[in-house]
């Protein structure tokens, strides 16, 4: 079948059987065309919540199957692709946060959306990489231990000097395989472009970025700046929605090993084999998890809206 066969196939089977697709926008450009949903990992999930359809597929990795999961515990959901973990989300434990809690006693800890449900369980606020600064701006709060991605933190540290910001060692490895050598390449070949860079990056990368910001915030500003060139520090999958979206401008990897492995795992023939109810893994959470994993959901929602 041709890849457009496959699509047609799926949009016809989302329908008749009430499927809800959602694509996070580091997937396959073939998938976000059929998916119904296409963006950051967090929005994705207010989107499910929203829709009437009982079922829900993600196409993306199990951190954001598992919060569509806690903000919809009525729909079922599947991921699409049972192997798609992401490393940083799977680096720390329950044990690991509970005894660094009791480390630092009196800290509030603030979790990355990119953290799994169980341990969202014994955190006391949520944060998106867009909503990050503006919610450790707004809790009352000082001393703030936060977790998993020490450039996140970092960066958020930077923009919150009123806070006491402990972090501990994790991150993202597909964003941690640029540095600064792969910047001052990227500049030399294209003196012209702008870099737009995610803030998972190392902070020797973050510095040198004339915008810093989600995947989202990073789509939305190549969209509405004057500038014709970039260069983009996140996963290449975005460089092609731009150059799709943008055809008008010119966009460049920062380096071509910013390939998130767990996300391309998930193939079009997975979607249509998902819609036919012979792959995908259905989220199963208890319901202890999802009403304690929620509340620093609800805390995200309460200080940053």
């Amino acid at each position: 079948m041709t890849v457009s066969e496959v699509q047609n196939q799926i949009l016809k089977l989302k329908k008749e059987k009430d499927i809800c697709i959602l694509a996070h926008s580091y997937q396959a450009r073939e998938i976000t065309e059929i998916a119904d949903f296409t963006g950051d990992s967090y929005a994705l999930s207010v989107k499910a919540a929203s829709v009437k359809a009982r079922t829900v597929l993600m196409c993306g990795v199990r951190f954001m199957a598992e919060t569509v999961k806690i903000l919809s515990p009525e729909k079922r959901v599947i991921l699409a692709s049972p192997d798609a973990g992401c490393p940083m989300a799977e680096q720390m434990d329950r044990e690991l946060i509970e005894q660094m809690k009791e480390m630092n006693p009196g800290y509030t800890v603030v979790a990355y959306i990119n953290t799994t449900a169980e341990l969202k369980t014994i955190c006391d606020v949520c944060v998106t990489s867009s909503s990050a600064v503006k919610i450790i701006k707004a809790m009352p709060e000082k001393d703030i231990l936060f977790i998993p991605d020490i450039n996140l933190g970092t960066y958020v540290a930077k923009q919150c000097p009123d806070k006491n910001i402990k972090l501990v060692s994790g991150g993202c490895p597909t964003h941690c395989r640029v540095n600064e050598k792969h910047v001052m390449q990227a500049k030399k070949k294209h003196p012209n472009a702008l870099l737009l860079v995610h803030p998972e990056c190392i902070p020797e990368v973050s510095r040198h970025a004339d915008y810093i910001g989600s995947t989202s915030g990073i789509m939305d500003y190549a969209a509405k700046s004057s500038a014709t060139e970039f260069i983009i520090g996140t996963e290449n999958s975005i460089v092609e929605h731009l150059q799709y979206d943008c055809s008008d401008k010119a966009f460049y990897p920062l380096s071509k090993d910013l390939v998130c492995h767990n996300m391309k795992i998930t193939t079009l023939p997975d979607v249509l084999n998902c819609c036919k109810g012979l792959a995908g893994e259905e989220i199963l959470l208890d319901s202890e998890t999802i009403a304690k994993a929620k509340k620093c959901i609800d805390k995200m929602i309460e200080y940053g809206g």
